[in-house]
């Protein structure tokens, strides 16, 4: 700092002018040590000190050195300044001080750099040794830092968290540029803090808490993978095998609490949960009494799935309490997360007897990926060690640390970086406190040596160190072991690229990421209890409880479901499938039925459904609809019965009529027909006129003998013969269409004149919609909220019916007298109504397609096991013979009654049409091109007048030619010698002959 004693001296505007004229010439002083010359004042009784040299950060890192003239230079300016200011200089008195900071250098000669973590774990043991190693290194590497040695001060760090708090604060004391560590997750956050107000960067190689990367700790880094990590590999591997509810015991501190709320989230976003979560004290001291009551609870819970997540100490007395339990048996899962893998890594091999508490058990590892400098480092360190301990992956990530801490100081002194600290004012305000915190300063640069930390990308022993936005490390992955007999089996990989497989992560780095469940693999695995069957994952609790199943408590159609009297006990077709299903379960599935509805009318099914959400039943029993709005809060077993809504009307006989006859066809089609009548006659006439007498004469004769010739197809009493082949062709298909059309008709009005016919004036679901006649339903059904919501059909439309008799009654008296026009009601429902009901019948089809099932909680297991065993009574034919049992009881037969069939419409005879229709537009177009042909060329002297009097003539022309008597000398002569040959025969003479055909206009040319 720049000390003014006179401040009347450092106001004067000239001192400042000099003093910014000086900081203009980027004249640095960079030697460590300088000397202030004492000059006096007049009057000379004040004494003001002055640094020879103005320090500008700015300026500094951009001068490297300024040589002897720099410094003479810089001598001369500071002599004109105190001549300006009349200042008399004692250069015999000169006292050599520091500079600003009390620590400052470009380059020096040694970094400090701290490190923390507990010295007697696994972790630490191996982490020191690998720190060491690499130190060793970094320092006789001279290309890294260029002649700087970084110096590590170790410090053992309790995971207590106020001891560790206190250790850390005494730590951060002394001056270093960056900390390897804490260890423990607990004290992290402690220190953490500390760190960001002295701009330390803080490197920990083994706090895996994934609440550490929030923004609260921007000085934080971690230089491993994250828990958030594992537990995403953890709730992937619980999705692979099926299971939907695990049991999570975890180490009651911050590094277990987050570690088990970051595999909630990943569970959840695979429809998957933690039914049950214990805590265990965080030390060691825990005993066996306290497991054995957390197991004990762990044991009546339905899920089997237990997530192990403490440190290997306690883990080791959860599986041998477990084992004692019976808790390692079949049927249990046991997934433990890495602190496990770090214990088997590094003190292998253990006794039989902890390893046979663990048979089965899974367990995570920090996967690194293989190569020639890590398989080098592994010689290396059992050359040191003679393999005790053993070298696990947080020793491998605590050696490439230290390389990313030279890596990153390199680039920090390449860009003008300097270590220097500075005491922080708030700080120094608590001078007086007994913490005697003053002791810790501010690390100036600490900010750009984090960025360079931040932006690292280096090849280590654990692969590719790059970290990404939320400052962890790229590509992130797990190896997945198996602990079996007295070692342990590796069954695959997980990686966040790719998720679970059997090949190494860097081999699927080199193709496109594919996270299809096909692709989501495992080799087998031993499960506990020396089983190669994957486990069911749960079991029904083993704690005196039955499973509360409610039951609605119907008064109508009591064939499904109905309450015997004086008793909680419940009979009926879906009681006797719910009991065949549960019999063909593989386990024993203790209930009881609960009857819900107050039995004077039916219950609302959507109220009893939401009470399986609010954990009034288990279940839920009875002719339940499996609707859109009921399958987003609750899980329904395989339909057992396949239903849907339809529209029950009574029926009328319906009279034929005296227009009876015109019923069979609809009015298009009518009218089509008709049309084409036309069509084809006059199709004949234009392929006929000219060659056929018959199709010629005046206009009139030529009308009548189209529509004559058109309307007598229709019985095939047409006497006019056709003698062009385009006209026989079109012919031909048109009497194929009328033999096709007469016999529909002939048939569908035969049934309607002799066979006695049912009719309503509702013919479906878009009739009744868009009458104004009331409409019911039953009372309970989810009909009325689909007629009023779906189908937006009004409510005061809708009229509650409770019972068959009900149905009956309102459907006989009609609209007009207080009753309904039609009642809408599921089909299992209205197939039972009408085996008595004889005078109603089902109108238009099945509107909506739905079934019924068994209603269960959200990804209930059980759903999924009765809906396999409903499947089985389908196959084996029992769900049929329980069906016959309750409902074959018709008594009316459709055989003497039939309803009213739909009219002829124009769509069954489309195809016919369209046939005709093409082979007449074909033949027009086949005729006139025959016509253009023989159209003669105009005559050159109608080429004088103009192109509207042309166009009129060609038109004239070609209107003549279609009129005229085509020229068929040849032709006609053939067949006038074949007729008088046959006349010769006949004994009729050729006048005769000759006179009939005059009769008819017709003039033959001769030859």
């Amino acid at each position: 700092m720049l000390n003014i004693v006179d401040n009347e001296v450092y106001s004067n505007r000239r001192f400042q002018l000099l003093l910014g004229l000086i900081c203009s010439r980027n004249l640095i002083l960079l030697s460590a040590n300088c000397y202030v010359p004492c000059f006096y004042l007049s009057p000379p009784s004040v004494l003001l000190p002055v640094f020879l040299g103005i320090i500008i950060t700015g300026l500094w890192k951009h001068n490297a050195s300024l040589g002897l003239i720099g410094e003479v230079n810089l001598l001369v300016l500071f002599i004109e300044l105190l001549n300006q200011l009349e200042v008399t200089v004692d250069w015999m008195h000169l006292v050599p001080i520091k500079l600003i900071s009390r620590n400052a250098s470009a380059r020096p000669a040694v970094v400090n750099i701290g490190a923390m973590f507990k010295f007697d774990s696994t972790v630490g043991r191996v982490a020191k040794i690998a720190i060491d190693e690499a130190l060793k290194d970094v320092n006789s590497n001279s290309s890294i830092l260029k002649g700087t040695k970084l110096n590590i001060t170790l410090q053992d760090s309790n995971c207590n968290g106020f001891l560790g708090m206190v250790e850390a604060l005494r730590y951060m004391a002394t001056d270093v540029v960056a900390i390897i560590g804490p260890q423990c997750s607990v004290v992290a956050p402690i220190i953490s803090h500390v760190a960001s107000e002295l701009q330390v960067p803080l490197l920990s190689f083994a706090a895996t808490d994934p609440t550490l990367s929030s923004l609260e700790f921007p000085f934080f880094v971690r230089t491993t993978q994250s828990d958030l990590y594992q537990m995403t590999a953890v709730a992937d591997i619980v999705d692979h095998y099926g299971w939907k509810d695990v049991i999570a015991i975890y180490t009651d501190d911050d590094w277990g609490r987050n570690g088990v709320s970051a595999l909630k989230d990943k569970l959840a976003k695979r429809r998957c949960r933690i039914s049950y979560k214990v805590g265990i004290q965080p030390y060691s001291t825990v005993t066996r009494g306290d497991v054995m009551d957390i197991l004990v609870k762990v044991a009546l819970m339905q899920s089997r799935i237990v997530v192990l997540h403490v440190n290997a100490p306690i883990a080791f007395k959860v599986f041998a309490v477990a084992n004692h339990l019976g808790m390692m048996g079949n049927g249990y899962v046991w997934i433990a997360t890495d602190q496990l893998s770090l214990v088997l890594d590094s003190n292998s091999p253990f006794s039989s007897d902890i390893m046979d508490t663990m048979q089965g058990v899974l367990t995570l590892r920090q996967h690194t990926p293989d190569s020639d400098k890590k398989r080098a480092f592994f010689a290396r360190w059992n050359d040191m060690t003679g393999g005790s301990p053993g070298l696990n992956s947080f020793g491998l990530y605590a050696y490439d640390t230290v390389w990313l801490l030279a890596y990153s100081l390199d680039a920090f002194f390449n860009q003008g970086g300097v270590i220097s600290f500075s005491n922080d004012s708030r700080i120094s305000s608590m001078v007086d406190s007994t913490l005697h915190l003053e002791a810790m300063s501010i690390f100036d640069d600490g900010k750009l040596l984090l960025k360079n930390i931040l932006q690292s990308d280096f090849v280590g022993l654990t692969g590719h160190l790059k970290f990404n936005s939320d400052k962890s490390l790229i590509l992130p992955a797990f190896d997945i072991i198996n602990v079996l007999g007295t070692g342990i089996r590796q069954i695959g990989y997980w990686s966040n690229y790719s998720g679970l497989s059997t090949v190494s992560p860097e081999t699927l780095y080199t193709r496109p990421p594919n996270r299809s469940s096909a692709n989501q693999k495992l080799h087998s695995v031993i499960w506990p209890g020396e089983t190669l069957s994957t486990p069911r994952g749960w079991v029904f609790p083993n704690n005196g409880k039955l499973l509360r199943i409610g039951v609605p408590n119907r008064v109508s159609y009591k064939e499904f479901v109905s309450r015997i009297q004086g008793t909680d006990m419940f009979k009926g077709f879906c009681i006797d499938v719910f009991t065949a299903a549960v019999n063909l379960l593989p386990y024993a599935v203790p209930y009881k039925f609960i009857s819900f509805g107050d039995g004077r009318q039916n219950p609302s099914y959507t109220e009893l459904v939401n009470k399986i959400t609010t954990g009034d039943f288990d279940a839920v029993v009875g002719d339940i609809a499996i609707v859109t709005n009921r399958t987003r809060i609750v899980d329904f077993t395989q339909p057992y019965v396949s239903s849907g809504l339809v529209i029950v009307a009574r029926l009328e006989k319906q009279r034929s009529g005296a227009w009876a006859f015109l019923r069979p066809f609809s009015p298009r089609m009518w009218i089509v027909t008709a049309s084409f009548f036309i069509i084809v006659g006059i199709v004949i006439w234009i392929l006929e006129h000219r060659i056929n007498d018959e199709f010629r004469g005046p206009p009139k004769h030529q009308v009548i003998t189209i529509l004559w010739f058109s309307f007598s197809t229709m019985f095939f009493a047409h006497r006019e013969n056709t003698m062009s082949t385009l006209g026989r062709l079109v012919l031909l298909i048109w009497l194929f269409v009328v033999l096709i059309i007469n016999s529909s008709y002939t048939a569908s009005l035969t049934s309607i004149l002799t066979v006695e016919h049912l009719s309503s004036p509702i013919k479906g679901i878009e009739s009744l919609v868009t009458d104004n006649e009331p409409i019911g339903y039953q009372v309970g059904s989810f009909a009325e909220r689909y007629l009023s919501e779906e189908l937006n059909i009004s409510r005061s439309r809708l009229v509650p019916l409770g019972s068959p008799e009900e149905y009956a009654s309102a459907l006989e008296r009609g609209p007009g007298h207080g009753g309904v026009a039609a009642v809408v009601d599921e089909r299992s429902y209205v197939e039972l109504f009408l085996s008595s009901q004889c005078k109603f019948r089902i109108v238009g089809q099945e509107f909506t397609k739905s079934g019924w099932g068994f209603a269960f909680p959200r990804d209930s297991p059980l759903a999924i096991d009765m809906s396999s065993a409903i499947l089985t009574l389908a196959e084996n034919g029992d769900l049929q013979r329980i069906h016959d049992k309750w409902l074959m009881q018709s008594t009316c037969s459709l055989d003497s009654t039939e309803i009213e069939t739909s009219q002829l419409n124009l769509s069954s005879f489309w195809g016919l049409f369209l046939i005709c229709g093409i082979a007449c537009f074909i033949s027009l177009v086949i005729y006139f091109m025959q016509i253009f042909q023989q159209l003669p060329p105009a005559p050159e002297s109608a080429s004088s007048t103009g192109p509207v009097s042309s166009r009129s003539r060609r038109l004239q022309r070609i209107l003549s030619l279609l009129d005229e008597k085509e020229d068929q000398s040849k032709s006609g002569h053939k067949r006038r010698k074949v007729d008088n040959d046959g006349d010769e025969e006949l004994g009729s003479p050729p006048a005769r002959r000759e006179r009939s055909n005059s009769n008819r206009n017709v003039t033959w040319s001769t030859t």
